[in-house]
């Protein structure tokens, strides 16, 4: 049987690893990347595997673009060798950092780091990866709640987020011709370790922005990784160009 097959970045831990699992769950099978954690990322393969699809982990830094030509070609590998296939049918840009700093001292540097992960990477990652997304194919793009609300500190990522947002939109109309859709789920506050843990490890952050939700609690990984998996079947073919806010309700 030819199962679909997902390609999504940054599927080693917190968000991206529930996206790949429950995304196996659904079906399909997985292509996930990893920046630095290897053994991670493999027990997040096993676990694929265990729920029977066929799955592997490759190495990528999203905010290096000089790599995704030998990333590309990599892949093109393991799509022949592994699957049996010459294309992805959906790509899932999930990777991403979280830096809380002050506009007024957010530096070039921060800006910088924070722009090649959460835009760059996302615009040319996708476009050097293009001819080979099947059509009728998808574009998950991964955004938050704060390209709508704000939080003190996330200036630089929430204008990156709603940069995304924006792309998403232009990417649904281009590519439509081609039969491939392209949507944004943006997460609301989530119990992970990203941005060091502050809202899962921070006892009076997670009461304060729990008091935000009317569902009266912060997210958990669980809460996002169904979502991303629907958007990856049939179910969902007529979603196009759509940004899906899973936050409990944040900040209404």
């Amino acid at each position: 049987m030819n199962h679909k097959l997902v390609l999504i970045t940054g599927g080693s831990r917190g968000l991206g690893k529930n996206m790949a699992l429950k995304v196996a769950e659904k079906g399909l099978d997985v292509i996930l990347t990893y920046h630095q954690n290897k053994e991670e990322a493999h027990q997040v393969v096993s676990a694929i595997k265990d729920k029977g699809q066929r799955a592997v982990a490759l190495q990528l830094d999203t905010s290096n673009t000089s790599n995704f030509l030998n990333f590309q070609e990599e892949l093109q590998r393991v799509l022949s060798e592994v699957f049996k296939v010459k294309k992805i049918d959906f790509l899932v840009n999930n990777a991403g950092i979280g830096i809380n700093e002050a506009f007024a001292e957010t530096s070039e540097a921060t800006f910088d780091k924070l722009v090649n992960i959460h835009l760059k990477g996302v615009f040319f990652l996708t476009q050097q990866l293009l001819p080979m997304l099947a059509n009728e194919g998808g574009i998950i793009n991964i955004s938050s709640g704060l390209a709508r609300f704000t939080m003190h500190g996330y200036s630089a990522y929430g204008a990156m987020k709603a940069a995304v947002e924006s792309l998403t939109r232009y990417q649904a109309k281009e590519l439509g011709k081609r039969g491939i859709r392209s949507n944004v789920v943006a997460p609301g506050a989530i119990e992970t370790d990203f941005g060091g843990g502050l809202v899962r490890d921070n006892k009076d952050v997670n009461k304060i922005v729990s008091s935000q939700i009317p569902l009266g609690r912060v997210g958990q990984s669980d809460d996002i990784g169904g979502v991303v998996a629907f958007l990856c079947t049939e179910e969902a073919k007529w979603i196009n160009g759509q940004r899906i806010e899973v936050s409990g309700g944040q900040n209404l």
